[in-house]
């Protein structure tokens, strides 16, 4: 099975993006199952039902999401009643939506567990313990896990890769916007990479306009919120699980830039 992993989708740019390259991505690399982080789809800051919808019809299988998730108050109205998009696991509770969730592709039941951290994050509850939880839960009724790993701290994301090997079959981090060159294999089982990156404008600052964000760190002040232009990126990994042993045996990044 091969499963394709987007790194966040960043606002219309990258929505429009993905709705014009998704299907020949798909076609390219035989794609069974495609996962993309969605935390910053609508205008880059939260979601909204149209913009998952959007990308839905474009392909995507399944939405994650990440300390932003809650940004555009929209996602209350639909974020209970839709399996498609799973928001990190390790908020408080009571919290709406869902952490994880398990989705049947090929006769396979493929576990996808959402999971923010805390390094130079909102500290948030613990997301070793959650994932130990929902393991516990869900280890019997998967024979794929997947987890995306929202976080900041290279560190932080490299531990739970350590973490999770043997255990879950795919981890990879989202959030920074900058995909890392670290695709590997942990302990033969364990697809890995510290982050799969950002799809949305390559000529802006992790998909935001560069003058807004250079004023920004000169003035210490914020300015009108504006989104980057011009080029744009598509980064992403192709795992391949071996039907058999449900182990990732071969990791392919993505790094795609159009005009």
């Amino acid at each position: 099975m091969n499963i394709l992993v987007l790194g966040d989708i960043f606002a219309k740019y990258g929505r429009k993006l993905i709705i014009d390259e998704l299907s020949s991505i798909k076609e390219e690399y035989n794609i069974d199952f495609t996962i993309a982080n969605g935390e910053n789809i609508a205008n880059g800051k939260g979601v909204t039902r149209k913009s998952t919808n959007e990308l839905y019809e474009a392909g995507i299988d399944v939405l994650t999401g990440g300390n932003h998730i809650w940004d555009n108050k929209d996602v209350y109205d639909f974020i209970q009643e839709e399996k498609r998009l799973i928001r990190p696991a390790n908020f408080p509770p009571p919290c709406p939506g869902r952490g994880y969730e398990v989705f049947k592709v090929n006769k396979k039941r493929i576990g996808i567990i959402n999971l923010s951290g805390t390094t130079f994050m909102t500290p948030i509850d613990n997301p070793f313990n959650t994932f130990d939880k929902i393991y516990e839960n869900i280890q019997k009724l998967c024979d794929i896990i997947i987890v995306d790993f929202h976080a900041e701290a290279t560190s932080e994301k490299i531990a739970m890769g350590y973490f999770v090997e043997k255990k879950a079959s795919i981890i990879y981090g989202t959030h920074t916007h900058v995909q890392t060159a670290d695709e590997r294999i942990l302990a033969e089982h364990t697809g890995y990479i510290t982050d799969v990156g950002m799809c949305g404008s390559l000529d802006g600052v992790i998909g935001m306009d560069r003058d807004f964000i250079i004023k920004k760190f000169k003035s210490f002040r914020t300015s009108k919120f504006a989104l980057g232009e011009g080029e744009r990126q598509l980064c992403g990994c192709v795992f391949k699980v071996d039907d058999n042993s449900n182990r990732c045996v071969e990791v392919k990044r993505i790094y795609k830039i159009f005009s």
